[in-house]
């Protein structure tokens, strides 16, 4: 398996968290409110681009990346942009908290956030994995970075949440007998297993809709 075609599976398969319906529709919305003049931050780019408004920040450097630079310590002056976006983040970050404050500190007075991040998932370094947020954490993360609260909502649900976990186990279960099974296993179950994400919906409603949601992703306004 070449990384190209890893990436690419991983992206469409495996981790779809950055291009479920509830995502690109907040994501729209974001970026509709900022207005289409608006100046961008794309904070852990990776290889996910917004366009030639955005810079693009990421710690490793990467053909998508404009600028290689630690989201604890973002090098740009205050009140540089009208949009900061962060997907699939902060959860790497040693200090979250403190990268939302870097993330207000460089949005402009009456600018735009949008942070998203897991809940149910499995360890995934990269470099490496420290947190997960529930929607009260993910409110947290808002209040923060200096941002009113504009709304905090699902991501992905439970049937994502469930299917992220299932094919871990499926996949750790394997590699205990066989180590080298690991990747192979975790392919195979990642495809049989992709309908369950599809329940997302049927069970993404309700007062124990938060329990096992996949993540959740939060709207914030600096005040003007």
């Amino acid at each position: 398996m070449t990384s190209s075609w890893r990436r690419r599976f991983v992206r469409s398969v495996w981790a779809t968290h950055n291009d479920s319906p509830a995502v690109r529709a907040a994501v729209s919305e974001v970026l509709a409110n900022a207005g289409p003049g608006a100046r961008g931050l794309n904070v852990g780019a990776g290889d996910t681009r917004w366009g030639a408004r955005f810079v693009h920040v990421d710690l490793a450097r990467a053909p998508a990346v404009d600028v290689v630079a630690d989201a604890l310590a973002l090098p740009f002056a205050g009140e540089t942009f009208d949009v900061v976006l962060s997907q699939e983040t902060v959860e790497h970050l040693v200090d979250p908290f403190a990268a939302a404050r870097e993330m207000g500190r460089v949005l402009a007075r009456g600018g735009w956030i949008y942070l998203q991040a897991p809940f149910i998932i499995g360890y995934h370094p990269g470099p490496e994995d420290y947190w997960r947020f529930t929607r009260a954490g993910m409110a947290q993360l808002l209040q923060r970075s200096g941002a009113a609260p504009v709304r905090v909502d699902r991501s992905v649900g439970a049937g994502t949440g469930f299917y992220r976990i299932l094919v871990e186990f499926l996949a750790g279960g394997a590699a205990r007998v066989v180590p080298a099974l690991y990747l192979p296993v975790k392919g195979l179950a990642s495809l049989l297993c992709y309908p369950l994400k599809w329940l997302d919906r049927l069970v993404g409603r309700g007062a124990q809709a938060d329990r096992i949601a996949g993540g959740y992703f939060a709207i914030g306004r600096k005040p003007s």
